[in-house]
């Protein structure tokens, strides 16, 4: 806790960690309130908030063998939370701006200690066995305990490769020990959050059929949020956020195969030579040269390229992407026609349990569009295949599973007649419902009227904001809405279809409303109750 702040904001605080660490999400959430009425800062309620969970959100691996079974060990979510919320704060009127956070804040006390969650030890939103604890619930562990830097020589590089050398072998104190180090360094920082988020990335199963330990990008979305709410509370104040995200990158499982892949892409599909047994490093002079291209597709090259995508088995899209760029297509042109695609695969997605692939999916495509936006990493081509790989792994996954269709259409009868507002209300009345057919029915309405679309994103955000109990509806609905804003291809309406699809559909938990309607009576705001 900062040493200038009042007594009167210290009580606040502390009441908001005694609550979170008692695993009390009403009593958290009233502290929250406390925060909010005294006027409290976001970046500082945010930066608290993180301090107190950011011990308490690791997990020793993200993975278990229980008796010869292999099971998945969730990811943190409580980060990624408070970075959608810095999104979603600012798409909301002011008087709700406080509504994300709320979220969040509800959501800590159910994310603690996701290790002891999964084996019936403590309570929380992955202890899903239906099953009473094992005894009394545990107090929630600290499963790495937070280090002092560590300063190696060596120039930025030498000890970029150094930190990433220690992440692929799982030497995760030592190797979060040196990224301390580096980050110590405000000239390099930017490089080593670019190699942060680079590890993310890279971190991608090869498979996902009949396969529930997922390696899903989940690095990469922790990664990015760490750099995003270092950069919203100051880097002077987020070492909390650094401890929260950058030691995870170490923790197993790690998959680096479909990367793999991508860097012999280049040599086969780019360079045009043959792979061999000799050891290979670095980028190309062609990568950088193609990288540089900002030529977009036409629509038909754009269909033409996610029909392989989709419907096509490797090396199909390999040859597609690789056609692409050496015919002179932009790289993160490229990837906003694959962002279309994956949400396609999410407008395809109707069982409500079965977009664990298709959310994660769209959100590496989103997260590597960021990454493309904010870092000229030289080795960021060769994600794109990565990229390209997931998308056709999750479209083949859907169809697998018995998904992978849209619903018959719901024609909204009568819409001609009703004003823009009024289709709205009807949007967000039938994603209330989780009626993902109708509110779908309701969005292609106010599309076709050609009306404004400022409002629709405004009530779409808030929408997404008010459906609790799983950051994933703030995170997916978030990131389709800033994609629609930078998405520069063909036919963008289809995000803010997925967004409609995605929280109408998407899997809810217990009574979603629920802390959207305690804050609305907290502030006295009508419109949540």
């Amino acid at each position: 806790m900062r040493d200038d702040m009042s007594t009167e904001t210290r009580s606040l605080y502390d009441s908001l960690e005694d609550r979170i660490l008692a695993r009390d999400q009403v009593g958290a959430s009233e502290a929250y309130y406390g925060l909010v009425r005294a006027g409290r800062p976001l970046p500082e309620v945010i930066g608290e908030a993180v301090r107190i969970h950011a011990p308490l959100t690791h997990v020793p691996y993200h993975e278990r063998i229980d008796q010869g079974f292999v099971n998945f060990v969730n990811n943190d979510h409580c980060l990624l939370s408070a970075r959608a919320t810095t999104h979603l704060a600012s798409l909301l009127p002011q008087r709700l701006a406080g509504l994300p956070m709320a979220q969040t804040v509800w959501y800590i006390p159910t994310g603690l200690d996701i290790w002891n969650q999964k084996i019936n030890k403590a309570p929380g939103h992955y202890a899903r066995s239906g099953k009473p604890l094992d005894g009394p619930p545990v107090k929630p562990v600290v499963h790495w305990p937070d280090q002092e830097p560590e300063r190696i020589e060596g120039s930025v590089d030498e000890k970029l490769d150094r930190w990433l050398d220690l992440v692929h072998r799982g030497h995760v104190l030592e190797a979060y020990r040196i990224f301390l180090g580096i980050m110590e360094e405000p000239a390099h920082r930017k490089e080593a959050l670019a190699q942060l988020v680079f590890a993310g990335l890279i971190d991608l199963q090869d498979r996902v059929y009949l396969n529930r330990s997922y390696t899903t990008g989940h690095k990469s979305f922790r990664a990015r949020a760490t750099v995003e709410l270092g950069n919203f509370v100051g880097w002077d104040d987020a070492h909390h956020v650094i401890y929260a995200g950058a030691l995870d990158i170490g923790v197993g499982p790690r998959w680096y195969s479909t990367y793999e892949m991508a860097c012999n892409c280049i040599t086969h599909f780019i360079e045009r030579q043959k792979i061999s047994a000799i050891p290979y490093g670095g980028s190309t002079t062609k990568e950088a040269e193609i990288l540089r291209n900002t030529v977009p597709l036409s629509k038909d090259e754009a269909t033409a390229f996610l029909d392989i995508v989709l419907h096509r088995y490797e090396p199909d899209h390999q040859e597609a992407l690789s056609r692409l760029l050496l015919a002179g297509k932009g790289p993160r042109q490229i990837l906003d026609v694959l962002q279309i695609g994956a949400a396609q695969v999410l407008l395809e997605t109707q069982d409500t349990l079965n977009f664990s692939i298709p959310q994660h999916c769209y959100e590496y495509l989103n997260t590597l569009g960021w990454f493309y936006d904010n870092f000229e990493h030289p080795q960021r081509l060769k994600l794109l295949y990565v990229a390209a790989s997931y998308l056709n792994r999750n479209a083949w996954h859907a169809r697998q599973t018995g998904d992978g269709r849209e619903a018959q259409p719901w024609r909204a009868s009568g819409a001609d007649t009703l004003a823009p507002a009024q289709l709205v209300e009807r949007i967000v009345t039938a994603i209330a419902a989780l009626d993902g057919p109708q509110a779908l029915g309701w969005t292609r309405a106010y599309l076709e009227s050609g009306a404004d679309k400022t409002p629709l994103i405004e009530q779409l955000a808030l929408v997404a904001t008010r459906v609790g109990n799983d950051p994933h509806n703030q995170e997916l609905g978030q990131i389709l809405l800033e994609d629609y804003a930078k998405n520069r291809s063909f036919d963008r309406d289809r995000l803010l279809l997925a967004c409609v699809q995605h929280t109408a559909v998407h899997r809810k938990y217990g009574d979603f409303l629920e802390a959207s309607r305690r804050y609305g009576a907290a502030m006295g705001l009508a419109e949540l109750q």
